[in-house]
């Protein structure tokens, strides 16, 4: 399993590459441009071309994965939020496209009470027309991420993910992140060998595990079933290292990387966090092992 952190890249992304190697991650994350505004950043070809080109001669951190803004809701009413809402995923895909990123993950939104069946084709119809906005890319899908279960978030259950990449059909264009605090916040439990499997195989009957592209693994300050994004520092939540080890440690998962969005001490993934996760891989390798 390869460990990543979501960090900040600036204007010019090298920046989140250096400080991706100083803490010791495999993989980098960043946001293709301000997680709370609807101003894309418009990156030059010269920044893309020399990012692109450091990725592919670093000696550690070998893939990037990007994460949309968090404003797009794909599932809304208001004509003006859905057209920003296109407009932004579009760029958001296109800046990730040009990094070179492995993926862009993107919060599907919230129908805001509608129901998800009554945004169903919306939500559908505005990826499969960012999709068709670009070249066809197989190696940067589009990574629909589980939601914690606010509101009328929807992807909240792995159900609500298989309709939405059933009805898309579009096959390696679009995949899935799975987020370690939002599937404990949703109320589904994986802290035991035997839950975790119940996991992968509610995820394999779901959505494929074909189709899962990466991992956010975090903490959780609130308990399970709580339904409320918070994310904390590994072993410092409701989830604990024992808990997130009985996923870690599964087979079926050791290919993916895992990308940690922690607070740290304020600034992101430290050292310390990227080197606890590696220990917790291990730990639950060695209790499936033990097992």
């Amino acid at each position: 399993m390869r460990i990543g952190a979501q960090l900040r890249a600036g204007p010019t992304l090298l920046p989140g590459l250096v400080r991706a190697a100083q803490v010791g991650a495999d993989v980098l994350q960043v946001f293709t441009q301000s997680p709370r505004a609807w101003k894309p950043t418009l990156y030059a070809p010269e920044v893309l071309d020399a990012y692109r080109a450091a990725v592919a001669h670093h000696p550690s951190v070998t893939e990037t994965y990007c994460h949309a803004t968090y404003l797009i809701n794909l599932a809304g009413h208001d004509p003006e939020l859905v057209q920003r809402s296109r407009d932004c995923l579009r760029a958001n895909l296109a800046a990730a496209r040009g990094m070179g990123a492995r993926g862009l993950v993107l919060h599907i939104g919230s129908h805001l009470g509608r129901g998800f069946d009554a945004c169903l084709p919306q939500v559908v119809d505005l990826l499969s027309e960012a999709l068709a906005s670009g070249a066809p890319s197989p190696t940067c899908p589009i990574v629909l991420e589980n939601a914690a279960g606010a509101g009328g978030t929807v992807g909240r259950s792995l159900d609500e993910l298989a309709a939405v990449l059933e009805r898309a059909a579009a096959g390696d264009q679009l995949g899935v992140c799975l987020d370690t605090q939002h599937l404990w916040a949703s109320g589904v439990a994986f802290d035991s060998l035997e839950a975790a499997d119940r996991l992968v195989i509610a995820l394999d009957d779901a959505v494929g595990l074909e189709r899962l592209v990466c991992l956010h693994l975090n903490d959780s300050k609130v308990a399970l079933g709580a339904n409320r994004d918070r994310h904390e520092n590994l072993g410092a939540g409701t989830i604990g290292e024992r808990g997130l080890a009985a996923l870690l440690g599964h087979p079926a998962l050791q290919g993916l990387p895992a990308i940690l969005e922690v607070p740290g001490e304020g600034q992101g993934p430290r050292t310390e966090d990227i080197a606890l996760a590696r220990r917790l891989v291990a730990l639950g390798v060695g209790l499936r092992r033990s097992g």
